[in-house]
């Protein structure tokens, strides 16, 4: 999709009633709903993150949208597909901020060349206890990228066409935080395989944007 033609459909994208839980589900992971039953008490004292989904125009003026490939670390999401984003800080006056904050920080996009789209719908994550806001943005242009090197092993550009594609929704086995191996929805980015809570976001994006085109 060109660039131009995305940015036609913003209006109606920021109107469109948010798909929300239903479309998370699509995505979502067969033991969530068991996770969420056994981290309900810790639901309540979740942290609080925010995640960017920032959309921009390549060389091509074709619609891309950034991912990052996180460093492998001791972690629940080492060398994991997600957004740009991370926890919020006493210096972050909302979660906003935090995202904004957080893309600076990760893919070295300042907040002031990004637009806010919308306010996407929260996600609770189980295994690191965290409640994440996401936000659908703009850039204008293509960004020049530089990426946090602690942190992000790849910055990972996908056309917004291959996030509407259903083709590209497949089922995989990967590696969940008790070391056991299961198949999950996912989608499949040239050999990325994005699943959890990232896919899970991707899929209301996903719904919104098919709703408005």
């Amino acid at each position: 999709m060109k660039f131009k033609e995305f940015i036609y459909y913003v209006p109606k994208i920021k109107n469109i009633p948010l798909p929300a839980r239903a479309s998370q589900f699509k995505m979502s992971p067969p033991f969530r709903e068991e996770l969420l039953e056994r981290y309900k008490n810790e639901m309540k004292h979740a942290q609080q993150a925010a995640v960017l989904a920032l959309c921009y125009p390549d060389k091509n003026d074709m619609t891309m949208m950034a991912l990052i490939l996180r460093k492998t670390y001791h972690g629940v999401h080492s060398a994991q597909i997600g957004f740009p984003g991370g926890r919020i800080e006493p210096s972050d006056n909302n979660l906003l901020d935090t995202a904004v904050r957080e893309t600076q920080e990760e893919i070295g996009v300042p907040g002031s060349q990004v637009t806010i789209i919308k306010e996407l719908t929260d996600l609770y994550i189980p295994p690191s206890n965290f409640n994440v806001q996401p936000f659908l943005g703009i850039h204008q242009t293509k960004p020049v990228f530089i990426k946090q090197e602690d942190e992000v092993e790849d910055i990972v550009e996908v056309p917004l066409n291959h996030i509407l594609d259903d083709q590209l929704v497949i089922k995989a086995k990967v590696p969940t935080s008790n070391n056991m191996k299961i198949e999950v929805p996912a989608f499949n980015f040239c050999g990325h395989v994005v699943w959890g809570a990232t896919a899970m976001m991707l899929s209301e994006i996903k719904d919104l944007l098919k709703q408005a085109l």
